[in-house]
């Protein structure tokens, strides 16, 4: 009897325990009161949040589904009447997820980067009902609204007043967000300057990171996950980490990369079937409409100190093997759920987009591209990129990237007024060719009416891209090379520029030593990013107006194919003629433009000042010496102005 009593009374001891925790669990998922904090730099180009105690609920939860069952928006309207922004919002878990790793919360969340100083309003709509989130607002207008119901924090409204910004150099917040202008180089709505870019297209599995919550590598021995550890001694102190010291490594890359002087560097966001295997925004890789809230929070926390840092965010929005269901035939059917909708622009696809448009929109610097090597049809591409534009209140970029055998076909069916792209990532097989398919790909969108921005993301030869330093580990293996770090320079480098391109972006190729899998060492190309970042001083310190400049090749008697000479000219003002090899004397055609002009030349390979100072005259076909004479018969830039 004693010992029946004894495990009664113990029963009874567990059942109050239960009732403790079921209790605390109650509190803990009450819903919020609708209540509203503003936090942030309250600056001009600086990232405002605000945060909504709203419905609870857990990233698993299916009725309601937080990310489709809830429509969040936030309308910031300037005092001015001047300017608006409909911008979308998220399900943020305890408001702490990257710290945190809660999976559950009552907090919502809205980021906004105003563009103006003075004061701001807002006015909130919150949502409920299935599948709300994916509505747009025709549809939402068009919806039985009984069916409709709105959730605590519904038409609040309020006010805040933005300062102007203090931030100075390479942080993107003291220029502004980048735009589309209908020009071929992206310009910066605060500082009013054009845009010109190199940087990092490797690794493409760069979110393929440890400290990740959530992140693991589904193949791993091609696609291992990453700890950067070679950039661990360039965190520094004040930069963001989390959870005890994590992140400090892909924090420290970024650090290195923006050091270079380069300000670019690109990633997948989704590539579950391809070759990484290891990266995707969702609780796990099929659950298609439930994202890791602490898992993006820590994205988040990445792509904001690169902001900082004056760098250009490459969203890859997809990898070849998931847009469709209809890739190649080496595909099993067990990896066809891998795509999005089969590739249509359905429910799973226009969740991915608000998520990502909505967490990450407020950076300054990016563009959304539909996917390396796309092969989408013409209509679901045109689909993406229209809905992209629908859903981005600040209008970025929109880019296209597909095999090079499919740049024609796939290519003009969307320039002009046929898409709303505004650019291609174009990708080659030899960097030799990267000067003519630029031009080609620049002045064909030019025909159509609307300028594309043209990038070259993927010069070079699929197995080697651009190689690492001569000397680096493991080099040594491999004594001939398709193309050396100084073809990648002038021919992909200065090649894109000078057919009035936006810039480079540098492929690893998957046979060397820090390939495009598994590349944790920025370090490996570090003569690269030198050489990138002297291109890009170049336009910079000595005031070129590229963006009023065009490839006049002819000029000095060049096919863009041969790659003999390239020529950036504004007729009549300033005339860059480039040279890959060493030459006796040049001549450029000056017939119709008057004046005496100043020929000075500069180094692309070590910069500095420009040497030299002989006049010719325009009038006439003018013929002036050739380069200072170098050990190594390298390549020199004419600077050619009218005195």
């Amino acid at each position: 009897m004693k010992g029946l009593a004894l495990l009664t009374h113990i029963k009874s001891i567990v059942a109050v325990l239960l009732l403790i925790l079921v209790a605390g669990d109650a509190v803990a998922g009450q819903d919020g009161d609708g209540s509203i904090a503003i936090t942030g730099e309250l600056k001009a180009w600086h990232k405002v949040t605000l945060t909504i105690d709203g419905p609870f609920a857990k990233e698993t939860d299916t009725d309601p589904n937080p990310f489709t069952g809830y429509r969040l928006s936030v309308t910031f309207v300037h005092a001015s009447g001047s300017t608006t922004y409909v911008v979308p919002g998220y399900f943020a878990a305890d408001g702490d997820a990257g710290e945190s790793s809660a999976t559950e919360g009552n907090q919502w969340r809205v980021h906004f980067a105003p563009d103006k100083p003075g004061r701001w309003g807002y006015t909130v709509q919150f949502l409920k009902q299935p599948g709300v989130a994916l509505m747009t607002d025709d549809e939402l207008a068009a919806n039985n609204q009984s069916e409709i119901s709105s959730v605590p924090g519904h038409e609040k409204t309020g006010n805040f007043t933005i300062k102007p910004s203090d931030k100075t150099g390479r942080d993107m917040r003291a220029h502004g967000r980048l735009r589309y202008v209908g020009e071929r180089y992206l310009k910066f709505a605060g500082s009013g300057d054009y845009f010109l870019k190199a940087g990092a297209d490797a690794p493409e599995t760069l979110l393929a990171f440890k400290d990740f919550d959530g992140t693991v590598a589904n193949n791993p021995k091609k696609g291992p996950l990453k700890a950067y550890k070679p950039h661990l001694k360039d965190w520094q102190q004040g930069d963001p980490a989390w959870q005890d010291g994590k992140g400090k490594g892909l924090i420290g890359a970024i650090n290195y990369l923006s050091s270079t002087g380069c300000n670019a560097f690109s990633f997948l966001t989704y590539n579950a079937g391809g070759d990484g295997d290891n990266i995707w925004p969702f609780i796990e890789r099929g659950k298609k409409f439930h994202y890791d809230c602490s898992k993006l929070d820590q994205w988040q926390a990445v792509f904001d100190h690169a902001t900082s840092r004056g760098m250009y965010l490459h969203f890859k929005l997809q990898e070849t093997e998931n847009d469709d269901d209809l890739h190649g035939t080496k595909r099993k059917q067990k990896d066809t759920p891998a795509a999005l909708d089969n590739g249509d622009l359905g429910q799973q696809r226009k969740l991915y987009l608000r998520e990502m448009i909505a967490r990450f929109g407020h950076s300054l610097a990016l563009n959304w591209n539909l996917g390396e090597e796309n092969t989408q049809t013409t209509k679901q591409q045109r689909d993406m990129a229209a809905y992209i534009k629908a859903t981005d209140p600040y209008d970025h970029h929109i880019v296209i990237h597909t095999y090079p055998s499919d740049q024609d076909k796939i290519y003009g069916s969307l320039m002009g007024d046929q898409s709303t792209l505004t650019g291609a990532s174009v990708q080659n097989s030899n960097v030799r060719d990267c000067h003519w398919q630029t031009l080609k790909w620049v002045t064909r969108s030019m025909e159509k009416g609307k300028p594309w921005v043209v990038a070259f993301d993927e010069p070079g030869d699929a197995s080697f891209g651009t190689p690492p330093d001569p000397g680096w580990p493991g080099m040594d293996k491999h004594k001939k090379l398709p193309a050396t770090i100084h073809d990648v320079r002038k021919y992909a480098l200065w090649g894109t520029l000078m057919a009035g391109g936006t810039g480079v972006e540098y492929y690893f190729g998957y046979k060397l030593p820090q390939n495009d899998l598994n590349a944790e060492d920025w370090r490996s190309r570090e003569k690269t990013w030198a050489y990138s970042a002297v291109a890009l001083g170049f336009f910079r310190d000595h005031k070129i107006p590229f963006e009023q400049m065009k490839n006049h090749n002819g000029l000095i008697g060049a096919d863009a194919k041969k790659n003999e000479g390239y020529c950036l000219a504004k007729p009549g003002e300033v005339y860059l003629v480039y040279l890959p090899k060493q030459r006796e004397e040049v001549t450029i055609d000056l017939t119709g433009v008057k004046g005496k002009y100043t020929v000075q030349w500069f180094n692309p390979r070590e910069g500095g000042d420009l040497v030299g100072a002989e006049t010719i005259s325009g009038g006439n076909q003018a013929t002036f010496a050739g380069p200072p004479k170098s050990a190594s018969g390298g390549d020199w830039l004419a600077v050619i102005r009218r005195e």
